[in-house]
């Protein structure tokens, strides 16, 4: 395989981090790679060869690609459980993973036959500008989908963390208490000055201690794991009586089973990250970041399934979408229950700017593809996205439909269909016949994407038709 070269100004125009590319002759290093360089020329004009210094050892590019898969979609998964049950859970759960590394195969193939480390510029390679801006909607969508479900927690969550700290009702109408105005705020004073930074290897501390507070939240679904069931619920006048559920093993009437694949997929989805992930990689190899991919994903399901499996068998079918709220209903002034939420708010703040730098990217190269870094053009997307995550987030339904419909829509596209077409595409016929074994599973691949797309969203429709998606509604 041809060793990955990145994609350098004449490609793309100057990216973020175009400056640190530094233009290199040096057919000793091709030569020992064993492989044969492309002749780009015909396609896009001079082509300089490029190469990364990257820095990165293996282990921190472990834990950045699982940062990157790692988000808010672990609250829910307690929530999908519940839905599904263990087996079937842990059945989508081990599929999605798996289809996840398969799929990141491909890329990384793919990746490696042209030498070009920009998913966007992969899709213009397979399918010209139609490839390009389908890719680039699609990463703008899925990461917008991210931000705002991140936002989305510090809405709900701010207001109960407050509330506990100062041990006052919720209900007193004061503006700090307001998960509107907090979540404008920590957008403008947290979020924004980290998002202005000018490369996304500036947020590597900051990454590595979002990552450590969801482990944090991890060891306290397991120590919360005893609480009774059926359960009190924490009020100043009333116990509260379970009326719909006999126990808490009951089964409810209306399960919502239709978000329970969007949401495991939400939840792997890393595929923008990994390229840049690879560029930064001291001395990469394919198969070196294939293996880093295989273990980042390997960790993040171990997480996933056990927060998945202590919040259901702590609560059952009285689990909520956010596995927090379902704390907060037993005591809102728990001193554990703070801390993580605390550490939860920290973790999804902390991940925004990471997020929104992938989302700036692909609005570059679809808007200004030929255009030199400008600090006024890069200051400006980012303010721009985060006005509209803003609004988004303070009028979304809850963060079910948000999960729901990214994960249907955007999700299957970079985990499922993209990969495939673009290696169908990309990968010579000489080397690999249309009909050949890899192939075919590519094509199968797609298909499964497809089917998974249309499949999540009939599912999601008929849950709104039928008015059975109770948890849609006003938070």
């Amino acid at each position: 395989m041809l060793r990955l070269l990145p994609y350098c100004d004449t490609l793309s125009g100057q990216s973020d981090e175009t400056k640190t590319l530094k233009p290199i002759i040096n057919e000793a290093f091709v030569a020992s790679s064993g492989d044969i360089i492309t002749d780009y020329n015909d396609l896009y004009g001079p082509f300089t060869r490029c190469i990364f210094e990257g820095k990165t050892s293996f282990g921190m590019s472990v834990f950045n690609l699982g940062n990157a898969i790692m988000g808010s979609g672990i609250l829910g998964l307690a929530y999908a459980m519940a839905n599904t049950g263990i087996l079937l859970f842990l059945f989508l759960l081990t599929a999605v993973a798996g289809l996840s590394c398969y799929s990141i195969h491909l890329l990384l193939k793919s990746s490696g036959v042209v030498g070009i480390r920009s998913y966007e510029q992969l899709g213009f390679r397979a399918f010209g500008i139609t490839g390009k801006m389908a890719a680039g909607i699609a990463i703008t969508l899925q990461n917008i989908g991210a931000m705002s479900s991140y936002l989305y927690i510090v809405k709900s969550e701010f207001p109960l963390v407050l509330q506990a700290f100062l041990k006052t009702d919720i209900s007193s109408g004061e503006w700090y208490l307001n998960g509107n105005y907090l979540v404008v705020l920590v957008s403008l004073f947290v979020i924004l000055p980290l998002a202005l930074m000018k490369q996304l290897g500036y947020l590597g501390y900051t990454s590595g201690f979002s990552l450590s507070c969801m482990v944090f939240f991890l060891s306290v679904i397991y120590k919360k794991f005893q609480i009774p069931c059926p359960f009190e619920e924490f009020s100043h006048i009333f116990v509260f009586i379970i009326t719909y559920f006999t126990e808490c093993i009951k089964k409810g009437t209306v399960p919502q089973t239709a978000y329970t694949i969007p949401i495991l997929a939400f939840a792997f989805v890393c595929h923008p990250e990994v390229l840049p992930i690879y560029t930064e990689l001291r001395n990469p190899t394919q198969r070196k970041m294939q293996h880093i991919s295989n273990i980042s994903i390997l960790i993040m399901y171990t997480m996933y399934f056990l927060a998945a499996l202590f919040g259901y068998l702590t609560f059952y079918t009285n689990v909520e979408a956010e596995l927090l709220h379902t704390y907060s209903r037993i005591d809102p002034y728990d001193t554990l229950i703070l801390c993580v939420r605390l550490a939860v708010l920290t973790a999804v703040t902390l991940t925004v700017p990471i997020v929104l730098f992938p989302v700036r990217r692909a609005i570059q190269e679809m808007m200004f593809p030929n255009k030199t870094f400008n600090w006024i053009r890069h200051v400006a997307i980012a303010v721009i996205l985060l006005t509209f995550i803003n609004m988004l987030v303070i009028f979304a339904p809850n963060i079910l439909g948000i999960f729901g419909i990214i994960g249907a829509t955007s999700a299957p596209c970079l985990i499922f269909i993209f990969p495939a077409v673009f290696y169908i595409r990309i990968v010579p016929k000489d080397k690999e016949p249309m009909r050949s074994t890899p192939k075919i599973f590519a094509a199968c691949f797609a298909g499964l994407g497809m089917l998974f797309m249309i499949m999540s969203l009939s599912f999601i429709i008929i849950d709104w038709t039928t008015g059975s998606s109770s948890a849609l509604g006003g938070h």
